[in-house]
């Protein structure tokens, strides 16, 4: 009987004998396994045995958590633990990447003797957290281990099949088919490579499939999991390292660019220097020739300077300045320059003075078309029209070629209304002949030049505070008495002394909305974990586009009482001046200048992106208010 009690007591030591302790709680069990009972190089495993509901997480535990653990006691030395594929886990705004069930991460154990001593640290969550930790002992006795057959499981594996990650964040694979391919996730390897709660959408191509990733901005190469999943719902998990790869640019760009250029036109921003333009032109008396002239050297300005600016968003994209559209505008040195251009131009309609050109280029017949559709393109910048947020957004994610021809389309834009009086002589003969109403239109048009004028003073002032407002006024003065008496022309050259002086300061907030608070990361992300509803203002003081959705559609009644009627959080993001946050935001949305609009519906993964020309219907329709507030 003794003999016989002493076999039973034995049988667990036969049946376990590669296996540790075991910690146990309601929560999980966990021990340490090998694969074989010598060293001293043997693979082990921490097991997990979690219970229903609660889980711990991957090697990226994504927007929460951190990853189990584990060390080694003298003389054994551990290498990395091996994960298996993750699961999504969706808790508000917070996305991670977790693994539930019965769990092994393998690992290798080197230098190991009879026995291996190691403690082991995790996160254990369900609706709570509880960091726990271990120590475990593992008897490595010889002979055989039958827990070897646990390391056995389904095993990730390299790609086969080849891989590029675009800079806009497609992911290309060459070779899975829709007949294959039911749905796809990609897990990143490291935190800070793309927004882990984003949607990825999946698409087919020829010659395999696309998955949109939204990356985020800085982030180091793109490395992770890509798990696929076939319509019988088996799945294969594969490692990626894609390379770099051209974002794909289709025609549409080059329509939504060119779109956007010719709405441009009707925007405040160019509005003067086209009126402008057409009083010129008038002169012209509806000569064919001329005025094709004229048309022409307006397009090559045009699209000289788009091009121009193109080349220089991308160099400084390339060199890692965050530069979208309408950047130089946060540098004061440059509004004052372009402020006093402006003036010059105000007193100039105002027949305070004339300019004249020197000789070389007085023979030139289209010099003066041609530095007008400079000026048009650079006093576009702080205008935002529809369409041009996407198609500026692909330009700077595209290969250089590409993103200049998209640019181009742009330009195209912006010079088509003269290109057509150049292409169709018909509409050219429509054009008023000279009279004294053209003396009299000059006058008129002082008026926006002027407005446009003190529009910019106000920006530098926000940006610079009062200090760079009087230096600009100063310079405003010295240049009128330059422009106005010849003699003193080379005073102007003393408005060079005053650029150095300029600098950007903390000026008061040039945007504000009634209750409305500065966006940070942090302060969005604490409202949407409360399941606060946010709107999100991205603006610039200099941006007109902004300042007239502010004042037709932000500032409205019926507006501030749907805000308050669904108890919206209201966060200005204030691009005036450089503004890393807004900029960070504006990449995570597929934007590279303001305006940008987004509501956060309460639990919503993504926000809702409302048009860049907003009008109070489009703000009521996402709060889910529309025609219900009786404005």
């Amino acid at each position: 009987m003794r003999a016989l009690l002493l076999l039973f007591l034995l049988l667990p030591g036969l049946a376990f004998g590669a296996a540790s302790n075991v910690f146990t709680t309601p929560r999980d069990s966990v021990r340490l396994i090998s694969a074989s009972n010598t060293g001293p190089d043997v693979q082990l495993a921490l097991q997990f045995q979690l219970a229903p509901g609660w889980h711990i997480y991957w090697s990226n535990p994504g927007d929460a958590g951190f990853p189990p653990g584990i060390t080694a006691a003298a003389p054994a030395s551990f290498g990395p633990l091996g994960f298996p594929p993750p699961e999504l886990f969706h808790q508000g705004p917070v996305t991670a990447y977790v693994l539930p069930g019965n769990v092994l991460l393998p690992f290798m154990a080197h230098n190991a003797g009879p026995a291996i001593t190691a403690s082991a640290a995790w996160l254990v969550c369900a609706n709570i957290c509880i960091p726990e930790h271990a120590t475990f002992t593992l008897p490595l006795t010889g002979g055989p281990a039958p827990e070897a057959a646990l390391f056995t499981g389904p095993k990730t594996i390299a790609s086969p099949f080849p891989a590029t990650i675009a800079p806009d964040g497609t992911l290309t694979l060459t070779g899975p088919t829709a007949a294959q391919v039911a749905a796809a996730h990609f897990f990143p390897a490291a935190p800070g490579m793309l927004e882990n709660g984003a949607p990825q959408p999946l698409a087919f191509t020829a010659t395999g499939l696309t998955l949109g990733l939204t990356l985020l901005p800085g982030h180091p190469p793109i490395t992770g999991l890509l798990e696929l999943t076939d319509p019988s719902g088996a799945t294969q998990s594969l490692t990626l390292a894609p390379a770099p790869g051209p974002a794909p640019i289709h025609p549409p760009y080059l329509l939504l660019a060119f779109l956007g250029g010719l709405i441009l036109n009707f925007m405040p921003c160019v509005f003067p220097i086209l009126a402008m333009k057409a009083v010129l032109m008038s002169r012209l008396g509806g000569v064919d020739t001329k005025i094709r002239h004229e048309a022409f050297g307006y397009t090559f300005g045009v699209l000289a300077t788009m091009l121009a600016m193109g080349a220089t968003l991308l160099a400084l994209r390339a060199l890692g300045a965050a530069a979208g559209w309408g950047f130089q505008f946060q540098s004061p040195i440059f509004v004052a320059l372009i402020a006093w251009v402006i003036f010059a131009l105000t007193l100039n309609l105002a027949g305070l003075f004339v300019l004249s050109a020197p000789a070389a280029l007085g023979r030139l017949p289209v010099q003066h078309s041609i530095s007008t559709g400079a000026l048009a393109v650079i006093v576009a910048t702080p205008c935002s029209a529809p369409f041009m947020g996407t198609a500026v957004a692909a330009a700077l994610a595209a290969p250089p070629l590409t993103a200049l021809g998209i640019f181009l389309s742009l330009g195209l834009g912006l010079a088509a209304p003269f290109l057509m009086l150049a292409s169709i002589p018909r509409l050219a003969r429509l054009i008023p002949r000279p009279g004294p109403w053209m003396l009299y239109l000059q006058r008129a048009l002082a008026i926006p030049m002027a407005a446009t004028f003190a529009w910019l003073a106000w920006v530098l002032f926000h940006q610079t505070g009062m200090q760079g407002f009087l230096l600009l006024l100063l310079g405003a003065a010295i240049l009128a008495l330059a422009l106005i008496r010849k003699p003193l022309r080379p005073l102007a050259l003393a408005l060079l002394l005053l650029l150095p002086l300029l600098r950007t300061q903390a000026a008061a907030p040039a945007l504000t909305l009634p209750g409305a608070m500065p966006y940070t990361a942090a302060r969005l992300a604490q409202l949407r974990a409360a399941k606060t509803p946010v709107f999100i203002d991205l603006t610039a003081a200099w941006c007109v586009t902004c300042l007239v959705n502010e004042a037709t559609t932000l500032k409205n009644p019926s507006v501030k009482a749907a805000f308050a009627a669904t108890r919206t959080a209201l966060l200005i993001g204030d691009w005036t001046n450089k503004n890393p946050a807004v900029t960070a935001l504006l990449a995570a949305n597929h934007r590279d200048g303001v305006p940008l609009y987004l509501y956060y519906a309460p639990g919503a993964a993504t926000p809702l992106i409302l048009p860049q020309i907003l009008r109070p219907d489009a703000v009521q329709s996402a709060l889910g208010l529309s025609g219900k507030l009786g404005y």
